[in-house]
């Protein structure tokens, strides 16, 4: 009886309260897993995987939107992945250390054909292998669920551990304006990566995200993540805005589309008085 008679003075040891904590921190991670259940993420290259050339496709999942795609061979030359669809293309650069990347099926359903380009000199390419194949999306905007080559992300990545926190519990709705004010009052405008920066360069969610700053297509790319891993399909657009080559956001959830331009909500931009979509991811 002795050695109990601290439960009925009411103290607790010191021991057995570094005890529920180390549960509860070890308890934490399951957490996280349960606020992000919403997010999708691509499968594992498989076995069934198309080769044409130097061209290889993994289509296994073509009807969630999209396909992994990579090159048969390490190699230190430039290569182009060109998507087309109908009368709409769409060109990408592919990696050459034949690692798979992840591109939509964006433009809907319908016969594609995946063509791989090899840089020859200069601006010359020549074919390097070509599939083609008819999708059939499990739903319409299935793809802007998953991360891809233009909005690419990871568990690991740092905006969707803060879109897990904003969002836990909340609604669709209330989610998306969580989003929206995050990125409202928590960036800036990167001015002077917007006068140095070169065609061809993707979205960079780590490094908008480590600096709370980024050029037009970062921000939107931030944003699209973070509604993404919380099951809100979200769309990088590329275009114009008035005269200026541009990215937003458009996303949709009950049934609606929403619009957001970050660089605007960052006063990275004024007003502005007409969008012009050009592509999207």
């Amino acid at each position: 009886m002795l050695r109990f008679g601290w439960i009925k003075r009411g103290f607790l040891p010191a021991a057995w309260i570094l005890l529920v904590l180390a549960f509860v921190f070890l308890m934490l991670p399951s957490f996280r897993v349960e606020a992000s259940e919403a997010a999708r993420w691509p499968a594992e290259p498989s076995k069934s995987v198309k080769k044409d050339g130097s061209l290889c496709v993994d289509l296994s999942n073509a009807s969630q939107g999209y396909f992994l795609a990579s090159i048969s061979k390490a190699s230190k030359t430039r290569f182009k992945l060109r998507v087309e669809k109908g009368k709409e293309t769409l060109t990408y650069d592919l990696n050459g250390d034949c690692r798979y990347e992840v591109f939509p099926f964006q433009l809907g359903d319908g016969k594609y054909e995946i063509s791989l380009y090899k840089n020859v000199s200069g601006k010359k390419y020549s074919s390097a292998g070509k599939i083609t194949v008819k999708v059939e999306l499990d739903e319409e905007q299935v793809c802007f669920y998953y991360p891809n080559q233009y909005v690419c992300y990871t568990p690991e990545t740092e905006p969707v551990g803060m879109a897990d926190k904003l969002c836990d519990g909340k609604t669709e709705a209330e989610s998306y304006e969580e989003v929206c004010g995050f990125i409202a009052k928590g960036f800036v405008y990167d001015y002077i990566k917007a006068a140095t920066i070169k065609a061809g360069m993707l979205p960079d969610i780590d490094g908008c995200y480590l600096k709370r700053m980024g050029v037009c297509q970062d921000l939107s790319a931030v944003m699209c993540c973070m509604l993404r891993s919380q099951g809100i399909p979200a769309r990088l657009m590329i275009g114009y805005a008035d005269k200026n080559y541009h990215a937003w956001v458009e996303a949709t959830f009950g049934g609606k589309d929403y619009f957001f331009d970050p660089t605007v909500a960052v006063n990275g931009i004024g007003k502005v008085a007409e969008y012009t979509v050009e592509r999207w991811y």
